[in-house]
C-alpha cells in the first residue's frame, strides 16, 4: 500500500476472534492496517519502526461508530429539562433551532459536535439530515447546500461520515390517517414528493459507489411512517438500491406513530416498511422501540440492522426497546447518539443491557464483546463502511485508545478490561484516536480544532438564547 507507514504498540488491544491481547503491534500504510502482531514486547520491535512507533498505553479499540445522529439537537442539551413534558412538547423546542439554523451556522455547529464526538472516539457517524431547504422551504440556489455543509464539517473534524439524506414530506398523519401538510419549520424539511428528493439526492454527486469523497458517503433515509406517506417510499428505496447505499428510518419510537399508523394503514410501521421493500440487509431500523405483534420476525428476518439510541430514549421518555429479542431474531444491533442527551457510546453501549435487566429482573443479557461489536463493526457497516471496526490487515486503519488509569477504570486487568470500559468508561477516557493513519486526538486534545468547548459555545448560544 502507499502511504506512509505507522505503527503504534498497544498496551492491550481487542483484536477479532481473539478478544484482548498484550503487547499488540499494529503497522499501516495508505490508510490502511497491514499487519497486526499480538504478543510483541517493545524490545522487539522491528528495527525499521522503532523510529515510527507510537506506544498507546490503556485499551485501544477500533474505531467507534455513531450510526444515529442529528447534529443541530446538540444546541437543546439541557435546555429542555425544565418542567413536565414528552417527545412531543420536546419536538417543538428542536424545531425553534431547526427554524434558525443557515448553512454557516450549520457547518459551525455541526464542525463542534462532530469534534466532541472524536474526542469521545467516534471516528464515524451518520448523519440522519433532513434540514434541506431555506426558511419556509425555499430552495437554496445549490439545494443540497446544507448537506454539503454536514459533510464538510466533518472533514474538518477529521472524522468520516455517511449523510443519511432524509425524505420527510408530511407533517404526521391525522386522526384520519391522511398525511398531514408540513407547517412552519417543518417547510425547511420538504422535498415535493418521493420523486423530487431522489432528483435532490441525485445533486449530491455520489459516485457508483455513493461515495462523495474520501471520508464520506451517501445513504438515504425515510423519516419515519408519519413523514413519508407509503406510496412515495418506492423512489427513496431505489436511490437506495441504486448506489448499494444504507438505508435508514426512524421505526415505532412513539407508541402515538404506532396508533396513526395503524388507523393510515391497518398496519403498524414495520409492515409498511416491509410492505414497501425498506427492510432489508442494508437497511437500519432506529429505536424500534414499541414493536407490535410480528414486528421482531419482520424485521429480523429481513435482517436489517436495529439501530438503539438509550441515551435519547431516556431523555425523551421514549421506553425500552426489546434488544434482545432483536438480536435472538437475526437483527445486528447498532448505537446511536441520536439527539446528543450525551456523546460517549460507552454510555449507549451499557445502557442496552441496563435496559434489558430493568426490563427483565435479569442480568447478562448482552456480553461485553457483543456490546462492542455494535459499537464498532456493526455500526460501521450499517454505515456502508464494512471495512472498517476491526483491528485487522486491510481493514481502514481507526482506533481509539482508552487511558485505565482515571478513578472509574483503575484496576482493570487484561481479563477485565473489555467489560471495565464497555460498563464503566465515559468518553473523557478516551485518550488517542486515528482516523485512516492519521492522528486526530493525542493525550486528549482534538488536533485540528483546539477548543472544542468553546467552538461549541459560540456555535449554540445564538441558536439557544438565555
Amino acid at each position: 500500500m502507499n502511504g506512509p507507514v505507522r505503527a503504534w504498540l498497544a498496551e492491550l488491544a481487542w483484536l477479532p476472534g481473539l478478544g484482548v491481547r498484550a503487547d499488540v503491534l499494529i503497522e499501516a500504510a495508505g490508510g490502511r492496517f497491514t499487519a497486526v502482531s499480538p504478543g510483541v514486547p517493545a524490545g522487539d520491535i522491528p528495527d525499521d519502526l522503532r523510529a515510527v512507533v507510537t506506544r498507546l498505553p490503556g485499551l485501544t479499540l477500533p474505531g467507534l461508530a455513531n450510526a444515529h445522529s442529528h447534529a443541530f439537537h446538540r444546541a437543546l442539551r439541557g435546555a429542555t429539562e425544565v418542567g413536565p413534558g414528552t417527545f412531543w412538547t420536546w419536538r417543538e423546542r428542536m424545531y425553534q433551532v431547526a427554524a434558525a439554523l443557515d448553512p454557516d451556522s450549520y457547518l459551525a455547529l455541526a464542525r463542534a459536535v462532530y469534534a466532541e464526538m472524536a474526542l469521545a472516539g467516534i471516528t464515524c457517524v451518520g448523519e440522519f439530515h433532513y434540514l434541506h431547504h431555506g426558511p419556509g422551504g425555499a430552495p437554496y440556489a445549490d439545494p443540497n447546500e446544507m448537506g454539503r455543509a454536514v459533510v464538510a464539517a466533518a472533514a474538518q473534524a477529521g472524522i468520516r461520515i455517511t449523510l443519511l439524506d432524509t425524505c420527510y414530506l408530511s407533517g404526521g398523519l391525522g386522526p384520519d390517517g391522511r398525511p398531514q401538510p408540513l407547517s412552519g419549520a417543518q417547510l425547511r424539511f420538504g422535498d415535493r414528493d418521493g420523486e423530487a428528493w431522489a432528483a435532490r439526492a441525485e445533486g449530491l454527486g455520489a459516485d457508483e459507489h455513493g461515495l462523495l469523497g474520501p471520508l464520506a458517503r451517501a445513504g438515504a433515509a425515510i423519516h419515519s411512517v408519519r413523514a413519508v406517506p407509503e406510496d412515495q417510499m418506492h423512489p427513496v428505496v431505489a436511490w437506495a438500491h441504486r448506489y448499494g447505499a444504507p438505508l435508514h428510518a426512524h421505526l415505532s419510537e412513539q407508541r402515538a406513530e404506532n396508533e396513526a399508523c395503524l388507523a393510515a394503514y391497518r398496519r403498524t410501521p414495520a409492515e409498511v416498511m416491509y410492505d414497501t421493500g425498506v427492510l432489508g440487509p442494508r437497511a437500519t431500523a432506529v429505536h424500534a422501540t414499541h414493536l407490535a405483534g410480528r414486528d421482531v420476525e419482520l424485521l429480523g428476518g429481513s435482517r436489517c440492522y436495529a439501530c438503539l439510541c438509550p441515551t435519547t430514549e431516556a431523555d425523551l421518555a421514549d421506553g425500552i426497546g426489546p434488544a434482545r429479542e432483536l438480536a435472538a431474531a437475526g437483527c445486528a444491533l447498532t448505537l446511536g447518539s441520536d439527539s446528543q442527551a450525551v456523546i460517549d457510546l460507552f454510555e449507549e453501549a451499557r445502557r442496552v443491557e441496563l435496559g434489558e435487566r430493568l426490563a427483565t429482573g435479569q442480568r447478562g443479557h448482552f456480553r461485553a464483546g457483543a456490546l462492542a461489536r455494535a459499537a464498532t463493526t456493526d455500526g460501521h457497516a450499517s454505515l456502508g463502511w464494512p471495512d472498517a471496526g476491526e483491528i485487522a490487515a486491510g481493514a481502514i486503519a481507526d482506533l481509539v485508545t482508552v487511558g485505565l488509569d482515571s478513578p472509574r477504570l483503575a484496576g482493570a486487568t487484561p481479563a477485565t478490561a473489555l467489560a471495565s470500559v464497555v460498563f464503566a468508561a465515559s468518553a473523557a477516557d478516551v485518550r488517542h484516536v486515528v482516523v485512516g493513519g492519521e492522528d486526530l486526538v493525542r493525550d486528549g486534545r482534538h488536533l485540528l480544532i483546539d477548543d472544542v468547548p468553546g467552538a461549541l459555545a459560540a456555535a449554540i448560544r445564538p441558536l439557544v438564547p438565555g
